[in-house]
């Protein structure tokens, strides 16, 4: 055998026992008349060591010879050490070898595997496999191993059935676009990397399933950022015979177990905002609720006085930044300079300054007095002590850049504490959006979901103003799962179907399957998808996903390890009756 022990489970009552150990070299030091070198698995270090006194010299020479990262198997017994490391659990015993093997060399590698590295992103996404061997990238992966583990013990608990479904589908608009594939027995045409696997769900309710769930590989062809992938993985699920409350409480239920289980966290019930709620307080529908920062409107007390900037805008409002009246001047210019940011797009900032007296000083002073400005604290929930950061505009944009400067203020002063959970429901989505350059109304989530009950009518005189079926699922200002109610019978679906702008025909062609399905006993249903890498981030105290995934890809969406994308040869592109457009 290779080994008796892992490197990260002997300790003193291991003394004077002979054991087997393999694994890598962490590093050596030589003395001259003895060599200690760190072997290092996945389960943790154990220092050996080879001395003149008690080690063969044939031995002792192949350890000057070990380089970082050789893989090794050694033979000896466990000695107390002299100098403990009370910083790892091997550190009271050393191993004096007797045997060793060089099971394979190594390169030297391109960093450092230390827990702090020498190596850039880009270099450690070259060689992940080796990035893979610290400690900081083996232990996400195996905490999203035990947060997946938790999730489907819980579900296959709660009488979820796990079920597999088609990777190579058909293209259907689902709000991204589709990675297509090439099928060379059927020339000429394509099929779809699924987006998620939505209508496969919804047949398996159709065929009486009842509670399905799967931990599922989806595809989206779009701009990458931090927390996005071109291939992702989601926790989805569906039950039939529900309402929304049903979703709720069974996924809260979820959520609750892995709070505990994985942080030992215990949560209450999640509140829950309607999206027009969550849109006037906080400016966005996926809120961090850790900490307050609340929207202030302003209109009525901030126009018509001679401050035209106001006077013109749509929209004014304002937040409280919790004891930000002590910034300098040159301190808020460089909150001004930040709002101004094109990824933030605001044109200006005004600034009050509630002062520890109960006065206040603003950069408006010219054009509000005392009284107005207690007016804008009042409603801005400010108290002495705080800054007032106020925007204006229009009304839509203006949220969401109040909303930007709410969070780079909390991440500033240290709000967003990462080992603090804030888990609500978003409810009452819109069902439809106006794309302003067309003119047409497309699905806020996807064609599938309900309208709420009572609003069809409304989708005939006034589209906009339906609300939706559906819900989110927020924790520490992300969306960490969505989904709704389902449309599940034939005419609602092809109502649904013509308000987005599809034809009968159109309908046919892309979800004909999918309505014929509906008419042969389709149950009311439901469901939600979770995005377990987002998840897993959050609960392991981050909020980017990349190092939680075993190879990921850059913001180019490429893999630089395996360098994919990549061509394909001639023969290979004639097989799938394919001829590439070499214009540019």
């Amino acid at each position: 055998m290779y080994r008796s022990h892992t490197c990260g489970e002997l300790n003193a009552s291991h003394i004077n026992k002979e054991v087997t150990l393999s694994g890598w070299v962490q590093k050596t030091r030589d003395k001259g008349f003895v060599v200690w070198a760190d072997l290092r698995d996945r389960y943790g270090i154990t220092q050996l060591v080879f001395d003149e006194e008690r080690t063969t010299p044939k031995i002792l020479e192949s350890a000057r010879a070990l380089g970082r990262e050789f893989v090794v198997q050694v033979e000896g017994t466990v000695i107390e050490r002299t100098s403990k490391n009370p910083n790892i659990p091997t550190g009271e015993i050393e191993i004096l070898v007797t045997n060793l093997q060089i099971l394979n060399t190594s390169l030297l590698p391109p960093f450092t595997i230390e827990d702090k590295t020498d190596g850039g992103e880009d270099l450690r996404m070259k060689y992940r496999y080796l990035d893979i061997r610290r400690n900081p990238v083996k232990e996400k992966l195996i905490f999203r191993s035990k947060v997946a583990l938790e999730v489907r013990n819980y579900l296959s608990n709660q009488g979820f059935i796990e079920v597999e479904t088609p990777y190579l589908i058909k293209s259907t608009p689902e709000g991204a676009r589709d990675f297509v594939v090439p099928s060379r027995m059927n020339a000429r045409q394509f099929y779809a990397l699924p987006q998620s696997p939505q209508t496969f769900k919804q047949l398996l309710m159709v065929g009486g399933l009842d509670k399905y769930f799967q931990i599922v590989k989806c595809f989206r062809d779009e701009d990458l950022r931090a927390d996005r992938q071109p291939e992702f993985t989601q926790i989805d699920c569906e039950m039939a015979f529900v309402e929304q409350d049903d979703i709720l409480e069974a996924f809260e239920g979820l959520t609750r177990h892995l709070l505990l289980e994985i942080n030992g966290v215990e949560t209450g019930e999640f509140p829950r905002l309607t999206y027009d709620d969550a849109m006037k307080r906080f400016g966005n529908d996926k809120p961090d609720i850790r900490f307050g920062m609340e929207f202030g409107e302003l209109n009525e007390v901030a126009q018509h006085r001679d401050f035209n900037v106001f006077n013109s805008a749509e929209f004014v409002a304002g937040i409280a930044v919790p004891g930000a009246a002590s910034f300098t001047r040159k301190e808020i210019d460089k909150l001004i300079d930040w709002v101004r940011r094109p990824q933030v797009g605001a044109k200006g900032m005004v600034y009050v300054k509630c002062n520890e007296d109960g006065s206040f000083k603003s950069s408006v002073d010219k054009f509000y007095n005392q009284e107005d400005l207690s007016q804008w604290a009042k409603l801005t929930a400010a108290k002495p002590g705080d800054l007032i950061c106020v925007l204006s505009g229009n009304t839509t944009e203006t949220r969401t850049q109040l909303s930007a400067l709410r969070m780079e203020m909390a991440e500033r002063l240290g709000l967003r504490n990462p080992k603090e959970f804030a888990p609500l429901w978003v409810v009452d989505f819109p069902l439809l959006e106006l794309d302003e350059e067309t003119g047409n109304y497309h699905a806020m989530h996807h064609p599938f979901t309900s309208p709420k009950p009572g609003q069809l009518e409304l989708l005939e005189t006034d589209p906009g103003a339906v609300r939706a079926n559906a819900y989110d699922l927020v924790l520490n200002g992300n969306e960490i799962g969505g989904g709704s109610i389902r449309i599940h019978d034939k005419e609602t679906q092809a109502t649904m179907f013509r308000h987005l702008g599809f034809s009968e025909e159109e309908a046919k062609a892309q979800f004909g399957f999918l309505m014929d399905a509906f008419q042969y006993g389709a149950p009311p249903h439901g469901g939600i998808a979770f995005g377990l890498d987002r998840l897993v981030a959050i609960l392991g105290g981050q909020e980017t996903i990349r190092d939680f995934i075993a190879f990921p890809k850059n913001n180019s969406g490429r893999d630089v390890m395996i360098d994919a994308p990549s061509p394909i040869n001639n023969a290979q592109l004639k097989e799938l009756n394919l001829r590439l457009d070499i214009q540019s």
